[in-house]
């Protein structure tokens, strides 16, 4: 049962760095390698904020979210629009795209190292013992997976209860047809990219609670995101939620029953089986 608790609870906040890149990668068709520092960078945002100013991480999300928004519609509009425009196909635009973000996550890498420097950094909240079903978690983690619950409640919400929604995943299942019935196909493909590099940071807000991380650690988040992405279905809110919750399980069981140090081999090993036997996802539809 620990393992159980502990694996949802992991994979709860882990679900927020899936539906910021299955918003960009499932509706923007823009496969992402810069997500996970944007995470980080919320991580050094909530960091800062507890640190410096002596106030509760979570008061990082007034000026990081809106800031990853706007800086994610930026990236979109000026630097992968214009491979968005002059693409041939979707195979052309993932390959253009891959390499773009892959190296802008070099320079994001960067900067941070420039600005926060190459140390691990870390604090200590709400570090106390929360007994669930009798058995002690850290508080801070059982927090940091209900901000993430609500968080994608209200995405969920969004997706599937609005006309922005409903929009959103027009684009995502055909742009050629959105753009057919007056939808701003652009315009959405830009909302879903900012939206999702702000779910994202909020991630980060969330995961640097009780995790430790320094500015070169996106990488491994990225991947992770990845894992999750193919693993629910490619623009699946819904799935990505459940693949995370699958994620975190296997990762705890490993880290529990084997070695912590295979969680990311368990997460590499997972990622194989489901491009073997179910390479279109949980909730992706068979190519015919």
């Amino acid at each position: 049962m620990d393992i159980l608790i502990t694996g949802l609870l992991l994979g709860a906040t882990y679900s927020l760095i899936a539906i910021g890149l299955s918003l960009q990668y499932g509706v923007a068709r823009i496969m992402n390698l810069a997500n996970g520092e944007m995470l980080v960078a919320g991580a050094f945002g909530a960091f800062w904020v507890f640190t410096a100013q002596t106030l509760s991480p979570f008061t990082a999300a007034l000026f990081v979210v809106p800031g990853a928004f706007a800086l994610n519609w930026l990236i979109y509009r000026v630097l992968l629009r214009p491979l968005v425009r002059r693409a041939k196909s979707r195979g052309m635009l993932e390959v253009e795209t891959i390499l773009a973000t892959f190296g802008m996550s070099f320079a994001f890498v960067g900067i941070m190292l420039l600005v926060f420097g190459g140390s691990y950094f870390t604090y200590s909240y709400l570090a106390e013992p929360y007994r669930i079903l009798g058995s002690p978690y850290g508080l801070n983690r059982v927090v940091a997976s209900a901000v993430a619950v609500v968080i994608c409640g209200l995405l969920y919400w969004g997706v599937h209860g609005t006309r922005t929604g409903m929009a959103i995943r027009a684009v995502a299942v055909d742009p050629a047809a959105a753009s057919l019935v007056a939808i701003d196909v652009p315009r959405v493909s830009a909302l879903s990219f900012a939206l999702g590099g702000a779910v994202t940071a909020a991630g980060g807000i969330v995961l640097s609670t009780f995790l430790t991380m320094d500015a070169s650690i996106g990488v491994v988040f990225t991947m992770k995101a990845l894992i999750i992405v193919i693993m629910g279905g490619v623009g699946d809110v819904r799935g990505a939620i459940i693949a995370s919750l699958i994620l975190g399980l296997a990762e705890t069981v490993v880290a529990s029953l084997i070695d912590p140090g295979l969680t990311l081999a368990a997460a590499y090993l997972l990622f194989l089986l489901v491009l073997l036997f179910r390479p279109e996802g949980l909730f992706g539809r068979r190519q015919s």
